[in-house]
């Protein structure tokens, strides 16, 4: 079932931004921006610390759009500091600075209807989550596909630009490319 066009489900969780521990890190903390809400299997894994990496890469680029990304796994907060000092070079996330909320009873996973009930971790689910914390996008990947964060960064921009103009993103639309109008004339158009 998808969750694109409702409202996030609620939380309050733990979380680790570097190495401070949060009480009760919450989505409403983060109402009038956009939200790249991820989910990861587990801490000390194999494809999970790429994605980090890799949306730490990205960060000043969402940073400009203004949105916020925040990771979340089934992993204690003590678990996530461990893996956040952690070096790369040894499969660690050090330098991540984004939150990464503990999920210690499965709850976030739940309400986001991605948790593998029978392994007891989470799928690859992303959210992209808008200004009124509506969820306006949703991706699940199986637990051995890593994401493509140029991918989440492209679906950001095609979301604001669609709330600035009112025009529609055609199949794989970029920044500065031409838009169309949602109407039978504006499909028309785009095609001549």
């Amino acid at each position: 079932m998808s969750l694109v066009g409702k409202k996030a489900p609620s939380f309050k969780a733990k979380a680790v931004i570097k190495d401070q521990f949060l009480e009760d890190l919450s989505l409403s903390r983060f109402l009038g921006k956009y939200v790249v809400f991820f989910f990861y299997p587990l801490d000390f894994t194999f494809v999970c610390p790429t994605e980090l990496h890799a949306f730490e890469e990205k960060l000043k680029e969402f940073e400009k759009r203004n949105a916020e990304v925040i990771g979340c796994s089934v992993d204690s907060c003590f678990s996530h500091a461990a893996w956040l000092n952690t070096p790369k070079a040894k499969g660690g996330i050090q330098g991540v600075s984004y939150p990464i909320l503990s999920d210690i009873n499965k709850s976030i996973a739940r309400s986001f209807q991605v948790l593998n009930e029978e392994e007891g971790i989470a799928y690859r689910g992303l959210f992209l989550i808008d200004k009124e914390g509506v969820i306006r996008h949703q991706l699940v990947n199986d637990l051995p596909l890593g994401r493509s964060v140029d991918e989440v960064l492209r679906l950001l921009d095609a979301l604001i630009f669609h709330e600035k103009n009112g025009d529609v993103c055609p199949a794989n639309w970029k920044q500065g490319m031409k838009a169309m109008k949602p109407t039978e004339k504006g499909v028309i158009e785009y095609f001549q």
